[in-house]
């Protein structure tokens, strides 16, 4: 089968983005052609092989050749955009659409897909019912928060729910929620989860100095927790750093990766609690992540919302143990073998939590959490049920 992937959001700065590289190799690997469309605002874009990519330019930090007047926009803030879908003018929707009504056509022509994989119950979803392709649709939850947030977008919301053959929930959580919205077909939803890439992320021993040595941080640690992600309010960053104030000391640190608008309030925040050893090492590529997460004793997930929570399957592929708040699609795959579950906001079960296991009160076994992720959840593993959804949407 020939399939094109079409996103609203870059392959790298967000969970869809990852989810759609995954997929695309791993169909790539089953003997399927893929082609994606994607929005971009920079040249230097992937590392994606042999995989066709149909960027949509938009303006950001250098000028391209056919970008658009204006970045691409969000849902809520992305490492390399600020502009919200609610924030665009009228003149910018019209352009958005016409720039990826022209990316579909084209590939329509030239690739000439059988079935159109699109992220997001969402504009570009929209478009692509326009051509007489099946569509399958992925909902990764932020489109949910722009359902809530912005209700002049609602009728296209339905108009894809309505046109689609399928639409894929990535968790029990959000099967429900967007059953409870589109009630007329919610017998179209399916649930497959979100996987991982096995290639990049396994378990590893690594030299902790070594690591240390190759972030550029000067001193040896014995522990070390970690988080990965967006720097945006809703990842609950501010929540951890509360929360390191209790269990900081000089033989832990605390890595933080990722970038994002929260930021200068984080490093701000940093300075008033008076904590000297958190470290924020911005965006990483994925080889660094995985040494991270293997010289981590803990991967937090302070999430205030949270669709899937892909970070923390990583890390537990990686054989760390995961602490992660009771949100969205998180509680599917973290049971007590492989982590603890907390409320949300809640600092103090937090760092009890932390503590627990940085004192070993709390053990883990890291092989044993490396295979449950590679058992379960590896993207390879879970392509087939994606497949079969394809070839149901052709008959």
């Amino acid at each position: 089968m020939k399939i094109l992937l079409i996103n609203h959001f870059p392959l790298q700065g967000s969970g869809s983005g990852v989810y759609v590289a995954n997929i695309a190799k791993s169909l790539e690997k089953k003997g399927h052609k893929t082609c994606i469309i994607t929005p971009e605002n920079t040249s230097n874009f992937s590392d994606l092989k042999d995989i066709k990519l149909h960027p949509v330019f938009f303006k950001y930090e250098e000028k391209i050749n056919g970008q658009q007047n204006f970045n691409f926009p969000c849902f809520d803030p992305h490492p390399r955009s600020n502009l919200l879908f609610g924030n665009m003018t009228d003149l910018q929707l019209e352009q958005y659409k016409e720039a990826f009504r022209k990316a579909i056509e084209e590939e329509i022509l030239e690739f000439k897909p059988d079935v159109i994989h699109a992220q997001h119950i969402w504009i570009i979803s929209s478009i692509a019912l326009e051509y007489n392709i099946p569509v399958v649709v992925t909902s990764h939850g932020s489109d949910i928060m722009g359902y809530e947030e912005w209700p002049k977008f609602h009728e296209i919301m339905y108009r894809v729910a309505r046109g689609c053959k399928k639409i894929i929930a990535i968790s029990n959580h959000s099967r429900d929620v967007i059953a409870n919205i589109f009630k007329e077909d919610k017998d179209k939803i399916v649930t497959i989860s979100n996987g991982y890439d096995k290639n990049y992320f396994y378990k590893e021993n690594y030299n902790k100095k070594e690591i240390f040595t190759e972030l550029e941080i000067d001193k040896t640690y014995d522990k070390v927790v970690c988080f990965a992600g967006r720097l945006a309010k809703n990842k609950g960053v501010d929540l951890l750093l509360q929360a390191a104030k209790y269990y900081e000391n000089d033989d832990t640190l605390t890595l933080i990766v990722g970038y994002g608008e929260e930021y200068k309030n984080l490093n701000k925040m940093k300075e008033e609690l008076g904590l000297n050893n958190v470290v924020f090492l911005g965006n990483q590529n994925h080889d660094i992540l995985r040494k991270i997460y293997n010289i981590s004793d803990v991967c937090v997930v302070p999430s205030r919302k949270e669709a899937f929570g892909l970070v923390a399957l990583e890390a537990i592929a990686c054989g760390t143990p995961v602490i992660a708040t009771n949100q969205g699609g998180i509680p599917d795959f973290v049971n007590e073998k492989v982590g603890i579950l907390i409320g949300n906001e809640n600092i103090l079960e937090l760092k009890e939590a932390i503590l627990k296991i940085l004192n070993n009160e709390i053990k883990f076994d890291s092989n044993y959490l490396a295979d449950y992720a590679k058992d379960n959840y590896s993207q390879d593993l879970l392509i087939d049920k994606l497949i079969d959804i394809y070839k149901s949407s052709l008959i």
